[in-house]
């Protein structure tokens, strides 16, 4: 038995790159940082915030949604799963990328809040209300469908 199951708390460094594909495919990417605080040891060595970067993909409803409500600075949870490709670059070097494909999120970034700049901002809830409800789940678990047709915003 395997697992690949990744559980990410972070926030968007960048606004999600979406494209739309015939038939109504939609693939949304992004990046989101996670960071370890620094600490200082017993003998007073300072050790340094660490942050690393994920390369987030979300697909068709999950990545409609995301072009809608996720911006750069938003704090989103994600769970899914880590895949490892390659390609070749511009001068026929072999590259490889690691991505982590989402197959469920929760924007943790009240409404309201949202980075500057952000288009149609959330409203309805106070800065530092509780995080809000589970935004999607992508198809890969039709026993949960948690859409956003029935969201209130």
């Amino acid at each position: 038995m395997s697992v690949n199951k990744v559980i990410l708390i972070g926030n968007v460094g960048q606004d999600p790159k979406v494209t739309y594909y015939d038939g109504g495919n939609c693939v949304a990417q992004l990046s989101l940082a996670t960071t370890e605080k620094g600490y200082t040891l017993q003998n007073g060595t300072q050790v340094p915030d660490r942050t690393d970067w994920h390369n987030l993909v979300f697909r068709n409803r999950l990545g409609e949604i995301v072009d809608k409500y996720v911006h750069k600075g938003d704090k989103l949870y994600v769970e899914g799963k880590i895949r490892t490709r390659s390609y070749d670059d511009q001068k026929g070097i072999q590259r490889y990328i690691t991505e982590i494909f989402v197959d469920n999120m929760e924007m943790l970034t009240p409404r309201g809040t949202s980075a500057p700049g952000a288009a149609a901002p959330q409203q309805g809830m106070a800065q530092g209300a509780a995080p809000a409800q589970p935004i999607a789940q992508s198809q890969a678990t039709p026993a949960q469908d948690n859409t956003t047709d029935d969201l209130p915003f």
